[in-house]
């Protein structure tokens, strides 16, 4: 219990969530992906193509995602097929894939930007010594779904990295997988991350015959 409700200050202070939408966000289904990268080509928003196609990939926390650097992903020319980073959250390497749609992407941003090995892939554009803030991603977040006329309160930054896991999760029923691409430490958390409930183990218990 605190002790707020014995400041003044605080008597008519809204609450942050007050007529807020809170809890899971919703990942998107592979016709929203599609829409929003036709959307951000079609306004040319290199940075952002590169960022939401990294984002659906990595399935990285914002707080990891803004962080990256060029060296991250970056093997010479060529931007590798796969990169480790360490989590902010829990201090322990996850690996991640980067697929060939994101690579091309990338590859795009990064001709346009230059740079370094060392410098942030996504620099802040008001200091290029500093990322993007997690706050300016989640913006970005809304910009992205509102732009296909989706409602910015069921989606966020989480969508972006619940997205690829729920997809494979409902592919192949595979628990273990999706916890370690996650970088979770507990399957109890990837089990409450997904949202998985009896509805999910009948349906993949109905798929198999014996």
């Amino acid at each position: 219990m605190t002790y707020s409700h014995l400041d003044p200050a605080m008597q008519n202070r809204v609450a942050w969530n007050a007529g807020k939408t809170v809890g899971t966000k919703r990942p998107l289904t592979q016709k929203q992906i599609w829409a929003i990268r036709f959307f951000l080509d079609r306004e040319a928003r290199l940075r952002d193509r590169a960022l939401f196609d990294l984002a659906i990939d990595s399935k990285l926390r914002g707080c990891d995602l803004v962080k990256l650097k060029t060296g991250d992903l970056v093997a010479g020319s060529d931007i590798r097929n796969r990169a480790m980073v360490i989590q902010q959250k829990t201090g322990r390497p996850v690996q991640f894939e980067i697929t060939a749609d994101a690579r091309s992407s990338l590859a795009a941003w990064l001709q346009r930007r230059g740079g370094t090995a060392a410098d942030y892939l996504f620099p802040s554009r008001f200091d290029h010594g500093r990322p993007i803030s997690t706050r300016q991603y989640a913006r970005l977040v809304d910009e992205w779904v509102t732009a296909i006329g989706l409602r910015r309160e069921d989606y966020g930054t989480h969508s972006m990295r619940r997205t690829k896991a729920a997809m494979i999760y409902r592919a192949t029923g595979n628990l273990r997988a999706v916890q370690i691409l996650l970088g979770h430490t507990k399957i109890e958390n990837t089990v409450r991350y997904l949202g998985v409930d009896i509805e999910d183990a009948l349906i993949l218990a109905e798929r198999t015959e014996i």
